[in-house]
């Protein structure tokens, strides 16, 4: 590579670096839509403890004393409360822990009582061909698979919301069997021992699912009756252990001082690293520039990713360990030309003989935060998410692009090995 391409390609990286820090950081309202962007940064999902809003612990319980299956029934009422937390708050973490415990967070909650009550009262649901609480149920709860409210047009042409249940195997046989034997009567639905509803039935309803309508005139309606419905197919019994309410304002503060000590720890490592390793350090320093913003794209990316305090503190420790494979680097490069190499044959073998060690010590973090990330809950799964990709983001920084980088500007200096920080004792032979 010549002076000149190297230069143009370092206007490009220029160019692509500042549109990195825009894409990251930016807002702004795209002309001729109304969408606005928000930046990556702005896109990423807060946590309990920096957004505010509400904790809950469950303990579960078998509702008839069976424990058999006990795990499956636990991870079927997981999904169900997913399903009705997440319905209106698409932010919230459901997670089991201790074995027999549900751990709900749902940040920025406007209502927390709704949430205690919705789940600290699951409901009994049960459909029955009479209206009396004593009867036998056909159906129940544990028949139905999903609720959500929907709508469909009518013989007049207008539409009417509704509620769509979907059953299992079983239920869709046992639902067909009901409608068919209650067809131009009504079928009975109890929640906690209450009719809810008596839907009457025109035909015999196959297919797994059916749709009811005619008590809700909106869109909320048709939600709240989804959500009742929800309640009532719980695997397990449920009591609150313990709830928190968060406040919005301590997680503000959290997230500024944590915002402000890794803009500090950023600053001081630029300037320790450029102070230390003069050109070498440049590139490194761009090199992680990239790395943030690889960082902040990835975490607003990924699905899993819920920013929390411990979280932050996994991505300055990741920072930490990206430049600390940069310096592994750089003195495998130092050693190198003062045993005699040349600037280009010591910044190659500078990079091979760290390779073993920055993958070696990485790998053991990786495998560490994997397990953190399986096996642990709240605030350690989140420091445990974020490390996981930090570090993986680390070493593609210091492995490919400090690498890509310096190789990039040896053409512009390949005699002056002071530029690099480089020295070697005056009897020490150059070699070929």
């Amino acid at each position: 590579m010549n002076k000149p391409t190297a230069i143009k390609r370092f206007i490009f990286i220029g160019i692509f670096l500042i549109l990195g820090i825009v894409l990251a950081f930016a807002q702004f309202d795209i002309p001729g839509t109304n969408y606005t962007y928000n930046g990556f940064a702005n896109s990423i999902k807060l946590g309990l403890d920096l957004k505010g809003g509400v904790l809950a612990v469950y303990e579960a319980s078998s509702i008839d004393g069976d424990d058999s299956d006990f795990d499956s029934k636990l991870n079927a009422t997981k999904q169900r409360v997913s399903d009705l937390i997440t319905a209106e708050y698409t932010e919230a973490v459901i997670s089991i822990q201790q074995g027999n415990r549900l751990r709900v967070e749902v940040p920025d909650v406007s209502d927390p009582e709704e949430i205690f009550d919705l789940i600290g009262t699951p409901a009994s649901l049960e459909f029955k061909k009479e209206n009396s609480a004593d009867a036998e149920a056909v159906l129940t709860g544990q028949n139905v698979v999903n609720a959500f409210a929907s709508y469909q047009s009518t013989s007049s042409g207008a539409y009417e919301y509704g509620v769509v249940i979907e059953f299992d195997s079983e239920g869709s046989q046992k639902f067909y069997e009901l409608t068919n034997e209650q067809t131009g009567d009504n079928i009975y639905i109890f929640i906690n021992g209450e009719l809810f509803s008596q839907p009457s039935v025109s035909s015999a309803i196959s297919g797994g699912s059916t749709f009811i309508s005619g008590s809700m005139d909106s869109q909320e309606a048709a939600e709240d009756f989804a959500l009742q419905i929800l309640s009532g197919t719980f695997s397990v019994n449920l009591t609150l252990l313990e709830n928190t309410v968060v406040s919005a304002t301590l997680g503000d503060s959290a997230l500024m001082y944590g915002l402000i000590a890794g803009g500090i720890a950023l600053v001081f490592i630029f300037a320790f690293m450029i102070w230390r390793y003069r050109m070498m350090g440049v590139m490194a320093t761009l090199a992680l520039c990239f790395y943030v913003i690889l960082m902040l794209f990835f975490l607003q990316a990924i699905p899993l990713v819920q920013l929390t305090l411990a979280g932050i503190a996994g991505i300055i420790l990741s920072i930490g360990m990206a430049i600390d494979g940069n310096i592994i680097i750089f003195e495998r490069i130092k050693e190198e030309y003062a045993s005699g190499k040349r600037i280009e044959p010591s910044i190659r073998a500078g990079f091979k003989k760290a390779f073993s060690a920055i993958m070696d010590s990485n790998i053991t973090t990786i495998v560490v935060a994997l397990v953190l990330a399986l096996l642990g809950t709240g605030s350690i799964q989140g420091f445990a998410i974020t490390l996981l990709i930090g570090v993986v983001l680390s070493m593609f920084s210091s492995l490919v692009i400090t690498r890509s980088l310096l190789n990039m500007y040896y053409p512009l200096n390949s005699t002056n090995a002071k530029k690099y920080s480089l020295k070697r004792e005056d009897n020490v032979v150059e070699l070929a």
